[in-house]
């Protein structure tokens, strides 16, 4: 039996990493880490293949959900006012919804504003729609300064921003999630959903992003 997992004497893991209020995401790691090290352990799995499946779900089919859901908010005016107004119910229209009924918010860029989500107390994300949250999304660097200098930060993640775009910066908790609504490229008439998807990055949803340009297609 293998004895490199035990905890301290007093049933706590000592990376007192305390300060989670999504209790939900740090359970789930946790057991996801043990399923895998038992799993790995018994050569029932190639950590390999393992990377691969999470890597699915931070990249393709988490992110493609909220993707789908920001088409249909560009593709059709009637369902872009339901995600306004009831962004939780929207969403969960489509068969995306949170583990715990945590609530769904959604903000629309404009010219005149775009909108970037945090979380400073912890790693709050919305999972439904987006899948696994990035590396950095949980680092206390962004957390911080997405707050304090949220244009500076966005200019390390390649977006400028004119000087006269006000941007709004919003802490997600336990309690609500926040889902950014990028602006539709130019030059998508036409586009059918599925194809105005595939403009959708994962970051345009945080803010750190904007949807991709038109790229590759006859006008």
């Amino acid at each position: 039996m293998s004895t490199h997992h035990h905890h301290g004497a007093d049933g706590h893991d000592h990376d007192h990493d305390h300060h989670h209020h999504d209790n939900h995401y740090s359970d789930m790691q946790a057991r996801v880490r043990a399923l895998e090290t038992v799993l790995t352990e018994k050569g029932l799995i190639d950590p390999a293949a393992l990377d691969a499946i999470v890597e699915t779900y931070e990249t393709r089919v988490g992110p493609r959900n909220g993707a789908l859901v920001v088409a249909r908010a560009w593709a059709e005016s009637d369902f872009a006012d339901w995600l306004k107004r009831d962004a939780t119910a929207a969403i969960a229209s489509m068969g995306f919804t949170g583990r715990q009924g945590e609530h769904m918010r959604a903000v629309f860029n404009t010219t005149e504003t775009h909108n970037l989500v945090v979380c400073t107390l912890c790693s709050c994300y919305p999972w439904a729609v987006l899948g696994l949250p990035p590396v950095w999304y949980k680092a206390p660097a962004y957390r911080s300064r997405a707050v304090i200098d949220p244009r500076g930060v966005l200019a390390e993640f390649g977006v400028s921003l004119p000087e006269t775009t006000k941007i709004r910066v919003w802490d997600s908790t336990a309690e609500l999630r926040y889902l950014v609504v990028p602006e539709r490229p130019e030059g998508t008439e036409g586009w059918t959903q599925e194809e105005l998807a595939d403009l959708v990055t994962r970051d345009s949803m945080i803010g750190t992003g904007l949807a991709s340009s038109v790229k590759g297609r006859a006008p």
